[in-house]
């Protein structure tokens, strides 16, 4: 039977992200408020919680699973070849909506999906995931919906999508908003704009002003 904690309660908060952990740490599933939408998370290296990840979700190994971050020097141990350009955003927009997609460490054993040696890799810029991540390590962690669905602002309406496939929900009152992350890529010389979102490629260009987009 899941387990929904108020985190606005301070108890129920402490309650609510220490049953999170355990239950990351035993390979079931939370669900967890970000910045952006809210999300369904995995331990990022346990192949059989991110399958159950993809499962619950009802999308294929295709569409890999992100992986949401506590802490920017986490890259040091997930991420190669990683430029100066890269660290730039993430020195401009971390915590935050952008999500980098560079290639990661070839000796890393997780199974995100059919990844072609990248990972997409992000900092939400939200307390109680930043606790929740800083606490279990590196999660693999997707827009908390049912494929084809609405991504969910609030954690009653992922628990309507998601119900018992998962073991623990963190509801953090509705997110600001419910535009997603953008994302670029940053495996090549120059950066490329994949996703347009909610940071503008405005912003962006003013920290990568040759930044490319994706056609």
């Amino acid at each position: 039977m899941a387990r929904r904690y108020d985190c606005a309660d301070e108890v129920d908060r402490r309650h609510g992200l220490r049953e999170a952990a355990s239950a990351v740490r035993r390979g079931d599933l939370v669900v967890l408020p970000t910045d952006t939408v809210y999300g369904i998370g995995a331990d990022a290296f346990s192949a059989d919680a991110v399958a159950d990840l993809l499962a619950a979700k009802g999308r294929g190994r295709g569409v890999p699973s992100p992986v949401l971050v506590g802490s920017p020097t986490t890259l040091h141990g997930l991420v190669t070849d990683f430029s100066e350009l890269a660290w730039e955003l993430v020195d401009a927009f971390w915590p935050g909506a952008l999500t980098l997609v560079a290639r990661h460490q070839p000796s890393l054993a997780w199974d995100l999906g059919e990844t072609r040696g990248t990972v997409a890799v992000r900092m939400p810029l939200h307390p109680v995931a930043i606790e929740l991540l800083k606490d279990v390590g590196p999660m693999a962690v997707s827009s908390a919906n049912l494929t084809g669905q609405p991504a969910p602002q609030t954690c009653d309406a992922a628990r309507e999508m998601l119900g018992d496939s998962v073991a623990v929900y963190l509801d953090g009152g509705p997110t600001p908003d419910s535009v997603p992350s953008s994302i670029v890529d940053v495996t090549g010389e120059v950066p490329v704009l994949l996703r347009a979102g909610a940071v503008s490629e405005e912003e962006l260009r003013k920290v990568v002003p040759d930044l490319e987009t994706a056609h």
